[in-house]
């Protein structure tokens, strides 16, 4: 399509961020977004991404891969709005959480939230794309509210140390609408523009917009995802691009804050690039070392039970490490009392840690929360030393009998 004329540029005053940014200019931005170091930058994100969806085919269920890396992600987008649990209690929560067990840990539970609507948002996109509409239903998932856009004055951001306002974003139903109405229409142009830069565009805008009471951080993160789903650039939303932006939390409102006051467009899409690469090789990282230990689990449990192994039931200690033996049974992969054999051999083995969980027993599988929890991807191989950690990490494509 032809691109929309370039418009005049409008600054927001930079003296008053006490008033609501109604002026706020619609897309695309009048700055050069293709610049030598943002194409260059482009190119590397792209490579990256590429290997990160190759890196997820080596796992053989990708109930696997989708389980654990939203629910990384559900853990640091959710820290950036200081809501802070452990993948521990998240995989807990997701296992043992409601009913007459109660809540373990209501942080982990609103955490939860955030990937029930990660995946909700991926479901949807297989009907229609990128809307107003689907971002107000992940909003309201990821806060539990049925709220809507904003219709009512005096929402402003303020520093959480001098209570100082920093920003006051625009007002008025009508007005936050149409700014939406042309964030949409943003997403959805057939632009030639890459989608690694229209993503950050798109994501600068819509937390300038605002447009909810609360929950706009946590719901704008999940839009990034799904609009690299939505280009095609991932095939599930599995980049851990919230690890990014919580390391480096200082510089992403320093950048949005740049772009507000200054129209500095090129730091902020070089850092969302940048994150993005860095993000997708960690990750890639992450999957492969994954595969590694499955693969480990596997020869551990064929050399030393035989007779135990079996693929299903290694695939589901890793898609529900924190694994009760109602869970097996929904599997498939027997009655009560043959699961509870299971169950106890691989205790027996190591490879599972029983706990009393309420009024029932849970198997953690406690290696592999380890290795999600960790920074690097190195572990130790069963019945190995730990200086072996770091070749078992590099698994290779070959038919080991996995499949």
């Amino acid at each position: 399509m032809t691109r929309a004329p370039a418009r005049t540029k409008t600054l927001r005053p930079k003296n008053d961020p006490s008033r609501p940014y109604n002026a706020l200019p619609h897309l695309p931005p009048p700055a050069d977004l293709e610049t030598r170091e943002i194409l260059k930058r482009c190119v590397a994100a792209h490579r990256e991404l590429a290997e990160l969806r190759l890196a997820g085919h080596l796992l053989p269920d990708e109930t696997v891969l989708i389980t654990a890396i939203p629910t990384l992600e559900a853990r640091a987008s959710s820290e950036i709005e200081n809501i802070v649990t452990t993948n521990d209690s998240l995989f807990r929560e997701a296992s043992l959480g409601g009913g007459d067990r109660g809540t373990i840990d209501p942080a982990a539970k609103e955490a939860l939230r955030y990937r029930s609507a990660l995946h909700n948002g991926f479901e949807t996109l297989a009907q229609r794309p990128i809307t107003t509409r689907l971002a107000t239903d992940i909003c309201r998932m990821v806060t539990g509210t049925d709220l809507d856009v904003r219709s009512t004055p005096g929402t402003a951001l303020k520093n959480v140390l001098t209570g100082q306002i920093i920003y006051t974003p625009p007002e008025g139903a009508n007005v936050i609408r149409d700014l939406l109405a042309d964030w949409e229409r943003y997403i959805n142009d057939e632009s030639d523009i890459d989608p690694l830069i229209r993503m950050a565009v798109q994501h600068y805008q819509f937390e300038a917009i605002h447009p909810f009471g609360d929950g706009n951080g946590r719901t704008g993160r999940i839009l990034n995802l799904l609009f690299l789903v939505q280009s095609g650039l991932l095939e599930r939303p599995t980049l851990y691009l919230s690890r990014y932006i919580l390391r480096t939390r200082t510089e992403y409102y320093a950048h949005l804050a740049e772009v507000t006051r200054n129209a500095t467009w090129q730091g902020w899409v070089l850092y969302l690039l940048t994150g993005v690469e860095e993000t997708a090789r960690w990750t890639n990282k992450k999957v492969r070392a994954v595969r590694a230990l499955m693969e480990d689990t596997a020869r551990h449990i064929r050399e030393t039970k035989p007779r135990l192994y079996t693929r299903e039931l290694v695939e589901l200690i890793f898609s529900q490490p924190y694994c009760r033996i109602e869970n097996a049974i929904q599997a498939g992969l027997g009655n009560r009392v043959t699961v509870a054999g299971y169950f106890k051999q691989l205790v027996e083995l190591g490879v599972l840690v029983e706990e009393r969980a309420w009024r029932d027993k849970v198997f953690i599988n406690r290696k592999y929360l380890d290795l999600l929890s960790s920074d690097t991807h190195d572990f130790a191989p069963y019945g190995q030393p730990k200086t072996a950690a770091k070749a078992a990490a590099k698994p290779e494509r070959k038919n080991d009998g996995w499949r």
